[in-house]
């Protein structure tokens, strides 16, 4: 194994390394630039050498991260993220395009993508979306680094940007029953009623079949949920953890509330000529069967909460209603999180933990066991 150094400038040198290609079996070199003393210079000239010699050489990348990121969102990213979570890194992929971009993803450092989300915040993104950009960075160097491309990966050297904690908004008890009365007779009611009684996710409520509805039983299942994206339009998909395809029970007037809806869908639908639905319709659907698109539903939902005097109100709001309302009641954390379906108990403290109460009375249980030992 062959090398030498070339300086170029006083202080910057250029490392020459003779390997061989891998394909075609011939030497070729390879420049690597290199600011330092000469001394400096043929140590890191033997370090690369060494690395070549072992098998850990990773040639430097002359992809910029703009190339490198749009190859990986093209042919990567969809192997194991979906069309929305795909159209999400799109849009966060432009902010770490414009401060670092035009940089070989070789050369960035973690410096620079501590720039990146300073310029991104100054821009007006919020903490959350800040940390996004960072999630996003770890996604992208840490598959670069696993495929051989860079040899650090700089998002490792960054901590991940702090968000301040908020409280998820919910509706106050007095305030849902005008917000049901503002509904009744619309069909958004059925929905409303629903989803404030299961804590249902917009694309649960979206993809629910009559198959998986037991009204007899009082119970549902969640099996899948319904996806809209730009480019992909309307899909279902599976839920993304075990946790998430659940089975939850329902409140008495939430059964009362289905019921009613399903023979009114059963009279549109005769008074249309279309019959009885198939065991695998939608809940809730347009007139034709076809599935209600679900940003169309939170813009309808926003609209009616304008009418309500209630604007403070959007549709994920009663998710977070459904929790409260359980949590206030004393339902244990771990019965609340299933019925969300969330990944774990410490994703449903971690939203909700300005809710339980702090009231301590560890010290009270201890007492008569101490008092009895102590005598």
């Amino acid at each position: 194994m062959k090398g030498h150094i070339k300086e170029r400038s006083p202080g910057h040198y250029a490392i020459v390394l003779d390997v061989r290609d891998p394909q075609t079996g011939k030497r070729k070199r390879k420049w690597h630039s290199f600011a330092g003393t000469k001394r400096e210079a043929q140590v890191e000239r033997a370090r690369l050498i060494a690395e070549i010699a072992s098998g850990g050489y990773v040639e430097p990348s002359k992809q910029t991260f703009e190339q490198y990121f749009t190859d990986w969102l093209r042919d990567w990213a969809p192997v194991k993220a979906g069309p929305k979570a795909c159209e999400a890194y799109g849009y966060w992929g432009k902010h770490l395009i414009a401060a670092i971009g035009a940089k070989p993803i070789q050369q960035v450092r973690g410096g620079d993508l501590n720039r990146a989300y300073r310029e991104a915040a100054s821009r007006g993104l919020g903490d959350w979306s800040v940390k996004h950009l960072h999630i996003l960075a770890r996604r992208v160097f840490g598959h670069a680094l696993k495929q051989g491309d860079i040899k650090r990966d700089p998002s490792g050297d960054v901590d991940a940007p702090s968000v301040a904690p908020k409280e998820a908004a919910v509706l106050r008890a007095e305030e849902i029953p005008v917000l049901l009365r503002a509904l009744q007779g619309s069909d958004l009611y059925p929905i409303i009623v629903t989803a404030l009684g299961t804590g249902m996710r917009r694309g649960e409520l979206c993809a629910l079949r009559w198959q998986d509805v037991d009204l007899d039983g009082g119970k549902l299942e969640v099996r899948q949920s319904l996806e809209q994206t730009r480019k992909a339009g309307l899909r279902f998909k599976q839920p993304k953890s075990k946790h998430g395809r659940r089975s939850i029970t329902l409140p008495t007037s939430t059964i009362t509330c289905l019921r009613e809806h399903l023979v009114h869908q059963l009279e549109q639908r005769m008074q249309l000529g279309l019959g009885k639905p198939a065991p695998d319709a939608l809940v809730f659907c347009n007139l034709d069967g076809q599935p209600l698109r679900p940003d169309a539903l939170t813009d309808r939902f926003a609209r009616a909460m304008v009418s309500a005097a209630l604007p403070h109100v959007g549709l994920h709001t009663l998710r977070h209603t459904h929790a409260s309302m359980l949590i206030r009641a004393g339902e244990d954390i771990v019965t609340v999180s299933r019925r969300l379906g969330h990944a774990s108990p410490s994703i449903t403290l971690d939203v909700y933990s300005h809710l339980i109460s702090s009231k301590d009375t560890a010290a009270a249980a201890i007492e008569p066991a101490l008092r009895e030992g102590l005598g």
